[in-house]
């Protein structure tokens, strides 16, 4: 594994664990070179998946940029980032599981959507908002009026 900070090409792994949830490798590691200390993680990859845009462009599936997009949704909320990391380890073992290699990028959407509604509610108004491209404030009104009724 390379440094992160000097560029080493040899570092030591100095303690290994499973993550809380065994979804996960947690290693500790020290550059011989300049000493630095930092942390990687080992996951288990099912397959390769790709993202298919709503453009027909494909990119490599990241789990740090899902990660990202609900972790934003779900800024100044009192969710446990652990809950967070088990929501997403459940989404990416969907997607993997699905049998498809090619995955469209409205089906992450969806899933998204589904785990921020269980998780709170206006992280779900808040990425719903950015996901369905609300342009006005009936937009908001709209999707709020539908979620009292159990309608979304």
């Amino acid at each position: 594994m390379r440094c992160p900070f000097c560029g080493n090409e040899d570092t030591q792994v100095k303690d290994s664990r499973p993550t809380e949830d065994n979804s996960a490798i947690r290693r500790r590691r020290q550059c011989p070179n300049c000493g630095a200390r930092f942390t990687t993680f080992e996951r288990v990859q099912l397959r390769e998946l790709t993202v298919v845009k709503s453009t027909g462009k494909r990119e490599p599936f990241d789990r740090d940029k899902l990660l990202r997009s609900m972790t934003t949704a779900l800024q100044k909320r009192q969710v446990d980032p652990e809950r967070i990391e088990r929501v997403v380890n459940g989404i990416v073992r969907r997607l993997e599981s699905s049998g498809e290699s090619e995955i469209p990028t409205k089906l992450i959407g969806e899933l998204v959507m589904d785990a921020l509604a269980t998780l709170d509610q206006v992280a779900y108004v808040r990425f719903a908002s950015v996901y369905r491209n609300f342009r006005e404030a009936r937009d908001f009104e709209e999707f709020i009026g539908k979620l009292g009724d159990g309608d979304d």
